[in-house]
């Protein structure tokens, strides 16, 4: 575990990238860290990991996006590529249904990506303290977030959406749902032509929280609303505080 880069300010953010070795396969997952680039802001008094989407890795431009309107509210937020995904990526994605699974399989599966996230959360408490932590990721961000938050007591709450029971690893995701009891938001979107909507409903209900709340947007799978995405960061804002 240790930082690869020199902090530097990238897009109006400040980020270092560091690696840490996954518990699963012993090879590198690949990370950064980000937070205010403002020189008078004070130090982040909260963190958010961030899980990304399929096909795309810790530097989608949503992604940070959404790291720059939790920097804005003194909230840091870390990011890994998934397994098969950026850094990890070992073949490029042409469309093929079966080369998602192949890369998420490949990378140890949902237990893979759970120890992942845990050892690189391990890391950023190593360096600047435990905080308190929630999750943001929709998608395979819900892939990888729902057993994160199923399993890591440290995860306050979760924004989750854009999945259900569905997908490489939807009988986990099906069994680990009732094990969540984090509040959660969850988003949906009603005209979603990746994700069957049904599934994801399916998954809302399955949830063990006590505090959940579905949000559905009429629209494709890729076209969440940005006045949803920054309620998103409010509501993590706010209940993480």
């Amino acid at each position: 575990m240790t930082w690869t880069s020199a902090a530097q300010t990238v897009d109006g953010i400040a980020e270092r990238e560091f690696s840490v070795s996954s518990p699963a396969t012993g090879a590198p997952v690949p990370g950064v860290y980000r937070s205010s680039a403002d020189p008078g802001a004070a130090e982040p008094d909260r963190l958010v990991l961030l899980g990304h989407g399929g096909t795309t890795d810790k530097r989608v431009e949503y992604l940070v996006h959404v790291a720059r309107l939790l920097a804005e509210r003194g909230i840091a937020s870390m990011a890994i590529d998934g397994p098969g995904h950026g850094e990890r990526a070992t073949t490029e994605f042409t469309g093929r249904p079966e080369e998602f699974a192949e890369a998420w399989n490949g990378g140890g599966g949902t237990d893979g990506v759970v120890a992942d996230w845990s050892a690189a959360l391990d890391f950023v408490e190593s360096q600047h303290g435990a905080q308190p932590t929630g999750w943001w990721g929709l998608s395979m961000g819900t892939m990888m977030g729902l057993p994160v938050a199923a399993s890591d007591d440290r995860i306050r709450l979760a924004v989750l959406g854009l999945m259900g029971a569905w997908g490489p690893n939807g009988a986990d995701l099906e069994r680990l749902a009732p094990e969540v009891s984090c509040p959660i938001r969850f988003l949906v979107q009603w005209d979603d032509e990746v994700v069957p909507r049904d599934t994801c409903l399916d998954l809302f209900g399955l949830l063990g929280s006590t505090k959940k709340t579905l949000h559905a947007n009429p629209g494709a799978h890729s076209a969440v609303p940005a006045f949803e995405v920054t309620a998103s960061v409010d509501y993590l804002a706010h209940h993480l505080r």
